[in-house]
């Protein structure tokens, strides 16, 4: 995945969350104004709302990740079809990523 769409996904789903979280807080406050007995299930329903929305997350990320590697695989078979030799994934540099890691 491009470094591009990557920090565009993190950040949509970023703005996902903060949206859901301030929706949310304005659903059960308006819900506490209105009907105090309403407030645990307005939370209860935007608690699974919240939960949807991760469990969305995760499988965009998933077929993300899936989509990466497809990409991969067919751009080493044209690099292959060309007679060229696909560097293994250890040798392509990350760029932007210049710091240690410690182990």
């Amino acid at each position: 995945m491009h470094p591009a769409a990557f920090a565009s996904a993190v950040v949509g789903r970023v703005t996902h969350y903060a949206l859901s979280g301030a929706a949310g807080a304005l659903v059960l406050r308006g819900a506490a104004k209105a009907a105090p007995k309403a407030k645990p299930a307005a939370r209860r329903l935007l608690v699974s709302g919240i939960a949807g929305g991760i469990t969305t997350g995760r499988r965009l990320g998933a077929a993300a990740e899936e989509a990466r590697l497809k990409a991969g695989d067919l751009l080493a078979e044209a690099r292959e079809q060309l007679g060229e030799e696909a560097p293994p994934p250890s040798a392509v540099g990350v760029e932007g990523h210049a710091h240690d890691h410690e182990h």
